[in-house]
């Protein structure tokens, strides 16, 4: 029997809020805890494990932790459940979720690791980390030393009007041969663009979303008028967008993150786009769990990704995670390599911080 043939014996959605060891702030607000939702598919005695990302708040896209639950909940599970496509629109993330526990049951059904099944060849990638805002020039100098003192070999910042310029110049002057850039998450417009010039003098490796998600025109005369490469986050929501983009200028960098254009199998598309276009390409995070780390690690082992991504060892953010620890040796990660997306999840630590959950079960 193949196993899409065998059948779903029930879904649990495990809603967790697990402790970041310190709050991480962008232009968005402050993140002190992970909120997901966790996916758990059973089928014919093999489990498969998806993780919805979605923030606390509809900050960075329109999903959101409670909201993606319920939709989980209400819609693309008992859509799953009753064998027909979902006739929900949007929710790439939610949708996703479900894709990766669906493709992670049947790799371990199979005996096969997420990483070959997209074909991958390298056993590492290279680690990249985030710092966010820091209350002060002194505190953010030293939160980037520590983390250089880790082995991570690229820094990324985040910016904002006011919080820009100054901060990234001391880090770039204590740090002159760091690989570095920064991210705006669409906190500036097309007016600032004399303000953003000033940042070509500072090395960066490219300028990551300095304007909002669907100024795409916008992107491309910023492109038109800086030195600094510009990369596209949450600009890049599809393959569709992703070729719109390139096909205007708007970037020549993108972020790829698998949950924010609806699943692995549509990342694996924009990562043959930017292959075949020639366009910078790296792996971002939503500063998930154990779960959503290990599909990170295994999509950024395809060839395509040239740059350093954000891929972080988990004790960067987590005293505990639900996973065993992704650990950075040598400013690397490991490619998880055992069946399905490569680690399992530790039953104990995933109740200590589920704050609700909800069992589905197909109807008999």
């Amino acid at each position: 029997m193949t196993a899409e043939a065998i059948r779903i014996d029930r879904v649990v959605l495990h809603r967790i809020r697990l402790p970041f060891r310190s709050p991480f702030v962008t232009a968005h607000g402050a993140e002190t805890d992970k909120h997901a939702t966790i996916v758990q598919i059973d089928r014919g005695g093999v489990t498969g494990w998806g993780e919805c990302s979605a923030l606390q708040n509809p900050t960075y896209t329109y999903e959101y932790a409670d909201g993606a639950f319920a939709m989980l909940r209400d819609a693309l599970v008992p859509a799953l459940l009753a064998g027909h496509r979902s006739s929900v629109i949007g929710h790439p993330m939610a949708s996703a979720s479900i894709e990766v526990a669906m493709l992670d049951a049947r790799l371990r059904f199979e005996s096969k690791s997420l990483a070959s099944y997209l074909g991958t060849t390298r056993t590492f990638v290279a680690s990249g980390v985030a710092v966010g805002l820091e209350a002060s020039v002194r505190t953010l100098v030293a939160a980037v030393g520590q983390r250089v003192d880790e082995g991570y070999q690229r820094v990324k910042l985040k910016i904002e009007p006011g919080r820009d310029l100054e901060p990234v110049s001391a880090v770039r002057r204590a740090f002159p041969d760091l690989e570095l850039h920064v991210d705006a998450n669409g906190a500036y417009g097309v007016d600032d663009a004399e303000h953003l010039r000033r940042f070509d003098d500072l090395g960066l490796s490219f300028l990551e979303q300095p304007l909002e998600a669907d100024d795409l025109e916008g992107h491309a005369m910023l492109a038109a008028q800086l030195r600094t490469p510009i990369c596209l986050d949450e600009s890049i929501a599809s393959l569709r967008s992703c070729r719109r983009a390139l096909d205007m200028g708007a970037c020549s960098v993108v972020n790829l993150k698998a949950a924010r254009v609806g699943g692995i199998e549509e990342a694996r598309r924009i990562h043959d786009l930017c292959v075949e276009r020639g366009a910078g390409l790296w792996c971002g995070g939503m500063l998930e769990t154990g779960v959503g780390r290990a599909v990170n690690l295994a999509l950024a082992a395809m060839p395509g990704f040239t740059l350093t991504g954000d891929l972080s060892a988990s004790s960067r953010y987590f005293a505990h995670d639900i996973t065993a620890p992704i650990e950075l040796v040598d400013g690397r990660l490991a490619v998880p390599s055992g069946p399905g997306i490569g680690v399992d999840v530790d039953r104990n630590a995933l109740a200590a911080c589920t704050i609700t959950h909800a069992e589905l079960v197909p109807s008999r």
